[in-house]
């Protein structure tokens, strides 16, 4: 097997786990590198490591090429950053390319855990990757009200003169904490459409624990059956 073939397998064996690491990596590494030149270049490396890792995740093979050639060609035109230009169409086109990316990912992640017939390790990470991509959409979609409705989210920790990009970890954490159901109350959806995008991440959190907890216990007893 030749070197190129061995890295494909490795990288589609591994799919799961290398998305998961590279996620983690975007999500908690700032706990321990804290400082500047870890928020300007090493974070970004681990966010476009998760975009890649995310294509990866893709089975089919045409739209991985599809995928990989825009997030290049928009990332050397636009920027690989979400919020990488002070252009507003540009942001905005930036914005959509990797709102659509991450829907699509989270859509493959859980079309993967429907068709698997096993409970496998690719299962269980499977499943963890899915909840996790829901946040991640979920940060897009609070961030998409925000740029459309300016000032929708209210929170001591904005001022009125910060931009998306300045807002963007906060939007992320007020996803997570929304998914998780958590809530502390320290950010507030302070329009009727702010309150409505957080209502439907909220559901689709719990939709995607019950009906994927149903889908790997169905799976996991008619194994033990067999």
């Amino acid at each position: 097997m030749s070197i190129t073939k061995k890295v494909i397998h490795f990288l589609r064996t591994y799919r799961f786990e290398l998305f998961l690491i590279t996620i983690f990596f975007n999500l908690f590494s700032g706990i321990i590198f804290n400082n500047e030149f870890f928020l300007n270049y090493v974070s970004q490396i681990g966010w476009l490591l998760n975009v890649l890792a995310g294509i990866n995740l893709i089975e089919k093979r045409k739209i991985r090429l599809l995928l990989s050639t825009l997030f290049l060609v928009t990332g050397f035109l636009l920027g690989f950053s979400v919020f990488s230009t002070d252009n507003l169409i540009f942001t905005q086109l930036s914005f959509c390319f990797y709102f659509l990316l991450y829907v699509i990912i989270s859509y493959e992640i859980i079309k993967q855990i429907w068709s698997t017939k096993e409970v496998t390790k690719d299962l269980i990470y499977g499943v963890m990757s899915g909840y996790i991509s829901l946040g991640l959409v979920g940060y897009f979609i609070f961030a998409a009200v925000e740029i459309a409705f300016p000032g929708s989210f209210s929170s001591s920790l904005f001022t009125e003169n910060m931009s998306i990009g300045e807002k963007s970890d906060s939007l992320l954490y007020f996803s997570f904490i929304t998914l998780m159901t958590i809530g502390y109350g320290e950010i507030l959806p302070a329009t009727a459409t702010a309150q409505k995008a957080s209502i439907l991440l909220g559901l689709m959190g719990q939709f995607y624990l019950v009906i994927i907890t149903a889908v790997v216990v169905g799976k996991y007893m008619k194994y033990k059956i067999r």
